[in-house]
């Protein structure tokens, strides 16, 4: 194949400058419309900002005994809750994940859930 066929065969599709929208089918462009769409709905989320519990109510804090309060941040599967979910900070979610394994290692929270 020469040089001389492959600049005619690409004549016809257009460049970087022309207009490209002749180029895509009706439904080709309302597809990428709807894909823009929802990559700006993700990325605006929710508009909810989560706040640390702990930062915003000062008396309390992360203790390994109060299995009540750690419990919330346990799933029922066992595995601790992530921070980007419960909305804690970087610092008290480290507190918390060393507060739940020492309660689970003084038995006072279960490392599985109760089987039923």
């Amino acid at each position: 194949m020469s040089m001389d066929r492959r600049s005619e065969e690409y004549e016809d599709r257009p460049g970087r400058g022309e207009d490209r929208s002749s180029s895509f089918s009706v439904k080709g462009r309302l597809r990428a419309k709807a894909r823009k769409k929802a990559r700006k709905a993700k990325k605006k989320g929710f508009g909810l900002n989560k706040v640390c519990r702990f930062c915003a109510d000062s008396s309390m804090v992360v203790d390994y005994k109060d299995a009540k309060v750690l419990r919330v941040f346990v799933a029922e599967s066992g595995k601790l809750i992530p921070a980007r979910i419960s909305g804690n900070c970087a610092k008290h979610q480290r507190e918390i994940s060393l507060a739940v394994k020492r309660a689970r290692q003084l038995a006072l929270m279960p490392y599985l859930p109760p089987s039923s």
